[in-house]
Order: structure tokens, then sequence, then C-alpha cells
């Protein structure tokens, strides 16, 4: 299957790669701070006392948003863990139909946990909310990401969902050769 949206996506694995750069720039930043003071005591001189304040709390946030802005592009190239043992076995046209249920309770699921984050994040905008930590981040910001996650999400979900009420309409028969297919695009 080849997803019409896959530029969007790719868009969102770029930003999921972002905040785990972002993720690595940090923690390398603040242990060769931690380094550098060590070496610092040791030759016997004082300690410089650099550091990222709340570098923890930043890299919590931003690995929620590499985890949530990265579910499309990982659901379209078939990187989600899906148990098939038993689906593989049943005949095309069963399985099709399988495939569809999955598919509208996966959309179900992710656009009432879109809902509810895209509830949360204009809440939290509303109240001013900002994090508990040594930083003050105002909580709408990395909650505008996971609803950006979701929804980039359940678009993808739609697409695949589209496909497969068109070939079980269609032709159901086909369906294992259209997926056999797919899985051969990405190796």
């Amino acid at each position: 299957m080849i997803f019409k949206l896959d530029r969007l996506y790719r868009l969102g694995a770029w930003g999921a790669a972002f905040c785990m750069i972002l993720i690595c720039t940090l923690v390398a930043t603040q242990v060769t701070f931690r380094l550098l003071d060590a070496m610092l005591v040791l030759i016997g001189i004082r300690r410089l006392g650099l550091s990222i304040t709340g570098v923890s709390e930043i890299a919590s946030y931003l690995l929620v948003g590499a985890t949530f802005l990265g579910l499309a592009y990982t659901f379209v190239h078939h990187a989600h863990i899906r148990v098939t043992l038993l689906i593989t076995r049943l005949p095309s046209s069963t399985r099709v139909w399988f495939e569809v249920f999955c598919l509208l309770v996966a959309l179900t699921l992710s656009l009432l946990l879109g809902y509810g984050l895209v509830g949360l994040a204009l809440e939290s905008r509303h109240f001013n909310d900002v994090s508990s930590g040594f930083l003050a981040i105002p909580l709408w910001i990395p909650q505008s990401v996971l609803a950006i996650g979701v929804a980039l999400l359940c678009l993808a979900l739609l697409e695949a969902l589209l496909f497969a009420l068109r070939i079980a309409i269609r032709d159901p028969a086909s369906f294992r050769e259209a997926t056999a297919a797919d899985d051969s695009e990405i190796r």
C-alpha cells in the first residue's frame, strides 16, 4: 500500500528524530560539564559548576514528543508490533474484514486519545499551567506535540482503513497479495 500522506508522516518522523538528537545533545553536554568539573577537582582547581538546569525534565518532554511524533511513520512502515500468527492463517476474504475491524478499533481509540489530548492542551493553555520542575515550561507545548503525533496516527489509520475497505468491498481475495507486495517495498 502506498500512503498518499507519506510526506506528512515523514515530517513527523523528522520531528521525532530532532527530539532524539536534542536529548542526546543535552545529555552529552551535561555529562561533559560533569567530567570537566571532575577533571578540574583532580588537578586541584575549583569546579566551574556548569550544568543545564532541568535537563531531565526537558529530556522527558522530548522523549514523549519523539515517541508520539513517530507513531504514524512507524505504523505506515509496519514497525509497530502486530500479532499476525492468527490472521495470516485466515482466508483472504475473512482476513480483510478482520483487518478492517482492527483498524476501526485502533482509529476509534486514537481519536478518543487525540480528543482528550487536544482538550487537555486547551485547558492547560487557558489556565496557564506550567510544569512543576526547575523550569516553568507551559504544559500546553508538550501536550500539543502529543496531540499532533496522535493526529498523524489517526490520518495514517484512516488511510489504511479506507484502503482495506476498498479491497474488502471490491476484491477480498486479493488482500493477501496487496499486503505482501507492500512488505517487499519496505525491505
